[in-house]
């Protein structure tokens, strides 16, 4: 499913970033645009589970502090 075009977004690229994309796009029979939406996907999953990691971390360590801000 293509995305609502309303909701585009535009990123400035350097020229070797373009260049980068347009080769792996030419070279899986994709559209620059699909390879840099599957990259957007991939990168907030990995930083969503960083986060995620962070945060549960910080609960863990600082639970009984968090516990007695919540009464």
């Amino acid at each position: 499913m293509r995305p609502d075009p309303s909701l585009a977004l535009t990123l400035p690229l350097d020229p070797d970033l373009r260049r980068a994309l347009d080769d792996l796009a030419d070279a899986t029979g994709r559209r620059p645009e699909d390879v840099a939406l599957d990259a957007v996907r991939v990168g907030l999953r990995v930083e969503e589970a960083r986060v995620r990691g962070v945060a549960e971390r910080l609960a863990g360590a600082h639970g009984g502090l968090l516990r007695r801000l919540g009464e």
